[in-house]
């Protein structure tokens, strides 16, 4: 072995060496340095190809060249062995004991008022009615002249519903009712059809206990051949039943613009102070015939429809006095709900 070939090997023992022993990333930077940095020993060993005699020179660049990819090489063994190192570490202090027991995550029943629509949904469903929905922003005409309302009616007025600037296309209100569904529905399918409108609708009220400007309502609509009110009743009182448990019922002749004839309905209810007394749960008719003339129904089908408050229905099955809890957001009171059965 030549004193040149002896250099490199040695070069390349302390090299190793050293590299090899770098327990960081900055160790490793500093431990290669001194053997191929720009100042390092390999690039003064290419500094003394040129003294070489012609016929030396080829051969010992080649050998730096080799010795240069070794201490790269050996570079390269420790930055990988290094991160391995630091993954391993990373993923220790990160474990998860899988046997230790689960953090309990808090929790709220369903709201209320999503429970008690959800059981209004789920009794109709089963009795074959279909869900249908529309939007809140309601075009009036859809809102109220479909539904047979004069133009001069009451709850046109501004104390009554909430007008929406719609930049010139058109009169659009927040809706007051989920009426509109009902038309949109007949509009694109014919008879017969079997419905329920569930939504949330507003009126420019006066907050208190038994009022909000925005509340929730469920309505339904049956439209066919031989659609008779003697079917409306049967539906209701199966309704009633299912969701408070008493099949005594009251209709009281009333009056809705787009149901002919229309009468409210009560239904018996049991005090928390062991008296019975009447309380009105919604309205209902057969629907008027200038309904049907609206969305181009023939003369001969017949139907009737409903609307229900499930704000008051809510009130009925808990118990509740005030309106506005269902509109808090407080806690206390959701948590009052886990697991009830108001029945």
């Amino acid at each position: 072995m030549t004193d040149g070939d002896q250099k490199l090997a040695e070069i390349e023992g302390r090299a190793k060496v050293a590299i090899e022993g770098a327990a960081s990333f900055p160790d490793l930077e500093q431990a290669k340095a001194p053997f191929v940095g720009r100042k390092g020993e390999l690039q003064a060993l290419f500094r003394i190809i040129p003294t070489l005699p012609a016929d030396e020179r080829g051969t010992f660049g080649k050998r730096i060249n080799a010795l240069k990819e070794a201490v790269e090489g050996f570079v390269q063994a420790r930055s990988a062995a290094l991160r391995a190192a630091q993954l391993e570490l990373e993923l220790a202090e990160n474990a998860i004991d899988v046997t230790l027991p689960g953090r309990p995550q808090a929790t709220c029943p369903p709201h209320p008022l999503t429970a008690t629509l959800e059981e209004i949904e789920s009794v109709f469903r089963s009795m074959g009615f279909a869900v249908a929905e529309g939007p809140e922003v309601e075009w009036e005409a859809l809102n109220f002249d479909a539904l047979n309302f004069p133009p001069n009616h009451p709850a046109r007025d501004m104390q009554d519903t909430f007008f929406v600037d719609s930049g010139g296309t058109g009169p659009q209100v927040l809706r007051t009712h989920t009426s509109p569904v009902q038309i949109r529905t007949m509009l694109q399918h014919d008879p017969p059809v079997r419905i329920i409108c569930p939504g949330r609708v507003y009126r420019s009220e006066t907050q208190d206990a038994s009022h909000s400007a925005v509340f929730h309502q469920v309505e339904g609509l049956m439209v066919g051949e031989g659609v008779s009110f003697a079917q409306l009743k049967g539906v209701l009182q199966h309704v009633v039943t299912e969701l408070f448990g008493t099949d005594e019922l009251r209709f009281r002749p009333s009056y809705f613009p787009f149901t002919e004839p229309s009468a409210e309905v009560d239904m018996r209810w049991k005090m928390a102070d062991g008296r019975d007394r009447w309380l009105e749960i919604l309205g209902c008719g057969m629907v008027d015939p200038e309904v049907f003339k609206a969305v181009g129904y023939p003369a001969e089908v017949t139907g009737w429809a409903f609307g229900m408050g499930v704000e008051r229905m809510a009130m009925l099955r808990h118990g509740v006095d005030d309106i506005r809890h269902f509109f808090s957001g407080d806690l206390r009171f959701l948590r009052q709900f886990a697991g009830v059965d108001a029945r």
